[in-house]
């Protein structure tokens, strides 16, 4: 048995396709995410069962499907469904206020420029984003990508259509912290991990809950309270699982990287004078964290 839920997303005709495939395409083994110039397949849990979220972008619209394994029957699917797909996309994020405010920005407004219309990719789910998070903490992308990987290989969950799926929290909560080492989590990472995983399957942290409506000091308590999990971690999360775009960005390397070469300073960019910098673009530092990571991949 299985069920497919589907629907079209009107989209505007400069909306940027290629940033959202760019950022599930990170991993060159391609088993839980697949795409094409223009196709996103990708593997996920829904309420239980394994899914392929197939998205199709076309002018001016998308076309998506989720296809089930196994008949969900809560009627609330379709909403959330496409709920799912407008985070992901980031269109519940308000660019267009962004860039009206910065577009003349003497610094910034020269990105906004060349950057017209970026938003910010989300993660299926918040707690893929807190995974995301964890594993990426202080080691480079390809590194984290690879982690990533394996840990969804332990978790071996696959869709019929053979896409590998990224765990729910109850699924990573019965993985042996043995397992998770095996996977390349260093022993912190790994405690840490597990412990997230356990409060969210037990609804400790109710990240579904927050997705409807985010409290982000709350949130941001919960989270920094639970060992292993700094400001980076939590504003990352928040950014790529919640869409929420004032989450400064100062610890992480590549944004600094690239403030440096905005700034043409010679010298490397401390924490400190990031975070000065970011504070004058409050509520939209995040976004501008993600004008910068992108600014910084055209040199690449």
């Amino acid at each position: 048995m299985s069920q497919l839920l589907s629907c079209s997303i009107p989209l505007c005709s400069a909306f940027r396709a290629g940033d959202i495939l760019a950022f599930h395409g990170r991993d060159p083994q391609a088993i839980s995410e697949q795409i094409t110039a223009n196709t996103l397949q990708k593997g996920i849990v829904w309420r239980g069962a394994a899914a392929c979220l197939f998205i199709c972008f076309q002018p001016e619209h998308a076309e998506v499907q989720l296809q089930i394994d196994g008949e969900i029957e809560e009627s609330d699917s379709q909403a959330a469904f496409e709920t799912m797909v407008y985070r992901m996309l980031g269109l519940t994020q308000d660019i267009e206020a962004f860039e009206a405010q910065y577009r003349s920005h003497p610094l910034l407004g020269a990105l906004i420029s060349q950057q017209a219309g970026l938003r910010v990719p989300l993660t299926a789910t918040p707690f893929e984003a807190l995974t995301w998070a964890i594993t990426g903490q202080q080691i480079s992308v390809g590194a984290a990508v690879a982690i990533r990987r394996r840990l969804i290989l332990a978790a071996d969950i696959r869709h019929s259509g053979g896409l590998f799926c990224s765990p729910e929290a109850s699924q990573i909560a019965s993985l042996s912290e043995q397992t998770l080492r095996q996977a390349g989590f260093s022993l912190s990472k790994a405690q840490t991990l597990a412990a997230l995983a356990q409060m969210v399957a037990q609804k400790q942290l109710p990240l579904d809950a927050w997705v409807q409506k985010l409290p982000v000091t709350e949130a941001r308590t919960a989270l920094e309270a639970i060992r292993g999990i700094g400001p980076w971690t939590v504003n990352y999360t928040l950014l790529r699982g919640f869409g929420w775009l004032d989450g400064s960005l100062h610890g992480d390397v590549a944004v600094r990287k690239a403030l440096q070469i905005l700034l043409g300073q010679t010298e490397k960019i401390s924490e400190k004078d990031a975070k000065i910098w970011l504070e004058e673009f409050t509520p939209f530092r995040a976004l501008v964290g993600a004008h910068l990571w992108s600014s910084l991949a055209k040199l690449a």
